[in-house]
């Protein structure tokens, strides 16, 4: 018995693991491929270390977007080594080594099909060249990895001003980058350009990552409070705190649920408490992130 629990158990970590890879795969070709299709042939920058590639590239040629990409992140590497352990660095690793591979590859579709991306379509391909970027950073941090750069030193960050969203972070360390592209490139316009996809892109990174752990922060005042306390637990799986409460108007003691559920579980609880009380008074709040059991691991956002 106790060698087929293993084997499941194998079997999980290996389906897992497997995942997680692939996600990072995918993660890593749709952020190349938004640098190269749509940033790189409009002469915006994507920011971060890529950013900075882009403008080296665009100033000296014969140094690829990719060769410095990789490069570049060596230093970084060697930082959040101590920091995040092997597990997480060596994803990194993995992930930046696509991306780089992806841009230099893909930047020869880029660089023919430029033509696609004149006149007015320039909005276009800023709009989604922002989005796709941070959909694809956004599934590599699920992964359990980051495409290296300024994502590594955006989760350092993290560590140290946790009240701060990982968009926010990367956002803030690439105004630098979007500040250089003017001067680089001479113009203004490409600023301005750069700012959009930089800010879609980091609001998409929060959209992917917050979307997958999603949730509802009920509180709930009855007068059932342990009938519908037992049934939420055993019906809906979710546990639930007890706060006890002082109504401001009667004066009476009284005690308040709290529990944090899936979106689509707030009907379920909902069923839960009208069953025991039809006129409860129930808050329901958005969560856009909940760590611990049943949701979230805490190790997941560093």
């Amino acid at each position: 018995m106790s060698e087929k629990i293993s084997s499941k158990t194998n079997i999980k970590r290996i389906t897992a693991t497997a995942t997680e890879l692939l996600m990072c795969v995918v993660g890593s070709f749709m952020y190349s491929a938004a640098v190269s299709l749509f940033v790189t042939p409009l002469k915006f920058a994507a920011g971060g270390v890529t950013g900075l590639g882009i403008l080296v590239n665009y100033l000296a040629p014969f140094i690829t977007t990719g060769t410095f990409v990789f490069a570049a992140n060596i230093p970084l590497f060697l930082l959040a080594w101590r920091k995040f352990g092997f597990r997480f660095i060596a994803r990194t690793v993995f992930s930046t080594a696509l991306v780089s591979v992806f841009i230099d590859l893909l930047s020869y579709f880029g660089a023919e099909y430029d033509w696609f991306f004149d006149g007015e379509e320039k909005l276009v391909g800023a709009i989604f060249g922002g989005i796709i970027a941070g959909a694809g950073l956004g599934v590599v941090f699920l992964g359990g990895a980051t495409t290296g750069g300024l994502d590594i030193l955006a989760r350092l960050l993290k560590l140290k001003f946790p009240h701060f969203s990982v968009g926010r972070l990367i956002l803030m360390c690439d105004f630098v980058v979007v500040l250089l592209s003017g001067i680089v490139y001479k113009s203004v316009e490409s600023v301005l350009y750069s700012i959009i996809i930089v800010f879609l892109s980091s609001l998409a990174v929060d959209y992917v990552v917050a979307g997958r752990s999603h949730s509802k922060l009920l509180f709930i005042m009855t007068d059932y409070y342990e009938d519908v306390t037992k049934d939420i637990i055993a019906i809906c799986g979710r546990g639930v705190s007890v706060i006890p409460a002082k109504g401001g108007y009667t004066g009476k003691d009284k005690n308040m649920l709290m529990c944090v559920v899936r979106t689509h579980e707030v009907a379920r609880v909902r069923e839960v408490v009208s069953k025991y009380d039809e006129k409860p008074f129930i808050i329901i709040a958005e969560s856009s992130e909940v760590l611990g059991q049943g949701f979230k691991s805490h190790n997941d956002t560093l």
